[in-house]
């Protein structure tokens, strides 16, 4: 059983013993000094979880791709590593997979040893769900799973594996057996949790902890970087935005096709697309062949440190994601820190966004897959100004009153608390 005390889940001792902080064991697909939303996730994560009382080790999957190292520190962070898989099992798919879970699982037994965690937390991919699971039924410690997005789904994006295919189907399969072992499961969203409902889980297993943001590292409309104005060429307000990792998904294709129908409206407008990923050079290729050098720019990735400055020149910004299941699943976390920085904000109306935003209320929708219906939208937007501020002030206040990591994280409490009555409820019998 826990107990509660000055705030702080801990776990219950024999009579005599000193209390200790819980011990939660996050295993993770990849951390700092990677940058990714699943970074900033987990950061947000494990600062709240400290900030509540709690002690908190982490591991890493192969896939971090650290070489040998088994141990690294990353500023105030302390994470055990995963050494890489070789050989033919490193490089054919499914013998990957399998190797990849196996030296998770013995990395992981090694480091519950270590630590000895009451909690085994861990995150998506279900390739750490696996090896989580067995290590925590050979040890008797409780194992949540958190899902943020499938990795069936992720497969099909980065074109891996075909949508309900054979590969597709057993991926979905696997999922579905490790939540089903799993404690309990956390998800991101309503999107995937309805997803669970559907593959039979029941509702009192999957808990929603949403993506959110700390509004005290946001400043609300900070003044525009005069410097980066001038260098740029911008126009205040008249300067369109994007902030994050250029994936297919995103759809700036579509965004970048919608420009030269915006500007024959209103010359005066720019783009910037700040960040990177796999689709730049593509992009980039795009912007040339119809001809936006002078009106769109990449800044490329910048310091997570700088992000605000960029943010601070541009005006609206917006999110083209296109239809299809991993968008329709799974919120992004972008359009909350535009929210909270005071930023306009225009999207696609996929679910993950309609979980998010109420049309003309805290941002605004457009069609998902048509540059026609984006240029539509960005332009009647720029046409009214005046009617820039209040939704600007209700997506602010729908951030501090709804997705602060703050209210986010404390649905842990439960969960854990949950999870350890179960066990201690298991082992009196």
């Amino acid at each position: 059983m826990v107990g509660m005390a000055n705030n702080t889940l801990r776990p219950e001792h024999p009579t005599g013993a000193e209390e200790r902080p819980l011990r939660i064991l996050h295993v993770l697909d990849h951390s700092l000094p990677l940058h990714s939303g699943y970074t900033f996730r987990t950061l947000a994560i494990l600062n709240q979880q400290r900030a509540l009382g709690w002690q908190t080790f982490h591991v890493t999957s192969p896939k971090q791709g650290n070489g040998e190292v088994r141990e690294e520190q990353i500023d105030e962070w302390s994470f055990f590593r995963t050494p890489p898989v070789g050989g033919l099992t490193g490089r054919l798919p499914l013998l990957r997979h399998r190797g990849l879970m196996g030296a998770l699982r013995r990395r992981l037994a090694e480091v519950v040893d270590q630590v000895r965690p009451d909690i085994i937390h861990a995150h998506s991919p279900v390739l750490n769900a696996i090896p989580a699971l067995s290590v925590g039924r050979e040890k008797g410690i409780p194992v949540v799973y958190e899902v943020r997005a499938f990795w069936e789904d992720a497969a099909a994006d980065h074109g891996t594996a075909a949508e309900w295919g054979l590969r597709y189907r057993l991926t979905r399969a696997l999922e579905t057996r490790a939540l089903r072992r799993a404690d309990a499961v956390t998800t991101i969203c309503e999107g995937l949790r309805k997803d669970m409902l559907g593959r039979g889980l029941a509702a009192d297993r999957i808990t929603v902890i949403p993506n959110a943001v700390d509004v005290s590292t946001f400043a609300f409309q900070e003044r525009a970087d005069a410097t980066l104005q001038q260098h740029y060429g911008l126009t205040p307000g008249k300067t369109l935005g994007f902030a994050g990792s250029f994936y297919a998904y995103e759809g700036l294709d579509l965004l970048l096709r919608a420009m030269p129908e915006v500007l024959r409206n209103d010359p005066q407008i720019r783009l910037m697309l700040v960040g990177g990923g796999p689709q730049e050079a593509s992009l980039k290729a795009l912007r040339d062949e119809l001809g936006l050098e002078h009106a769109v720019h990449f800044t490329g990735r910048v310091p997570h440190a700088e992000v605000g400055r960029y943010y601070s020149v541009m005006d609206v910004m917006v999110y083209p994601r296109v239809s299809r299941r991993l968008t329709d699943l799974v919120t992004p976390l972008k359009p909350l820190e535009a929210m909270a920085m005071g930023k306009l904000v225009a999207a696609s109306d996929v679910g993950g966004h309609r979980e998010l935003i109420n049309d003309g209320g805290n941002g605004h929708l457009f069609k998902a897959d048509s540059a026609q219906a984006l240029a539509a939208r960005i332009l009647q937007l720029m046409k009214r100004p005046d009617a820039w501020s209040e939704v600007i002030a209700n997506g602010r206040a729908f951030v501090e009153r709804e997705r602060t990591w703050r209210a986010s994280v404390a649905r842990y409490r439960d969960v854990y608390a949950g999870v350890l009555g179960k066990r201690a409820t298991v082992e009196t019998r």
